[in-house]
Order: structure tokens, then C-alpha cells, then sequence
């Protein structure tokens, strides 16, 4: 996974939340109401969308998205 510079800076808001914006938001094909996973990596905080683990036909397959199989290749 390489990281790349967004240029997007955002303010945590007195509850811990912050706010992804919508250009990002489309290109990661994060929608409402999607969940997201967090991650830590050293002093990293990683955000992902969620995808469920789900088998196909029994055969132990696992659905894997565009974005997650360009990261594992």
C-alpha cells in the first residue's frame, strides 16, 4: 500500500468525529451510512470502507474489492 498526500486537512470535532469529504468519498466508493474499518499503524491512523468476508458456493472464495485486490497485488 503507498500512501499519497490528499492535501485535505480536517479538524476533530469535540465528540472525536471527523469529516470525509465527498471527492474522497467517491473515489473509495464509501457511501452513507457504509461502515468503515480503522486501523493503526505506528503513529497512523488507516481508514478502509468495510468490506463483509462472504463465501461463494461453500468453496471458502472470499468477495474482495477493486481497491483491496490493487493493494494485495
Amino acid at each position: 500500500m503507498s500512501v499519497k498526500s490528499t492535501g485535505i486537512v480536517r479538524k476533530v470535532d469535540e465528540l472525536g468525529r471527523i469529516v470525509l469529504p465527498i471527492e474522497l468519498r467517491r473515489t473509495l466508493g464509501i457511501a452513507e451510512r457504509d461502515s468503515v474499518e480503522i486501523f493503526v499503524d505506528g503513529s497512523s491512523v488507516i481508514l478502509r470502507k468495510f468490506i463483509p468476508e462472504t463465501n461463494k458456493a461453500g468453496k471458502g472464495k472470499k468477495n474482495v474489492c477493486d481497491i483491496c485486490k490493487r493493494e494485495m497485488s
